[in-house]
């Protein structure tokens, strides 16, 4: 009884009776519709897929995505201080 090791999911290997295989693959595989372009599907460990998770955030300069996920950082934070009664007249000095 394993506490430590993960699950592997059940694979179903299901081959139709009168399918001819012509060398491309089984059309009843399923795959994710990005993953032929991801770095960091499979087993390749945590630190590998950090590593290519960082190598592709550097290697995409995407401007617009980096601001809007910045403005929903940031309105996710000013709804939390909200949601909490946070006082925000600390942080404005009062003459």
């Amino acid at each position: 009884m394993g506490i430590l090791k993960t699950k592997k999911n059940k694979k179903f290997g299901y081959t139709p009776r009168y399918y001819k295989n012509d060398g491309e693959g089984s059309p009843f595989q399923i795959e994710h519709k990005f993953d032929k372009f991801r770095k960091t599907v499979g087993n390749n460990g945590l630190k590998t897929n950090f590593k290519n998770a960082m190598e592709d955030l550097k290697s995409n300069r995407d401007r617009t995505s980096k601001r809007r996920i910045l403005i929903i950082a940031a309105i996710l934070i000013l709804l939390f201080l909200y949601i909490i009664d946070f006082d925000l007249s600390i942080f404005f000095q009062e003459i």
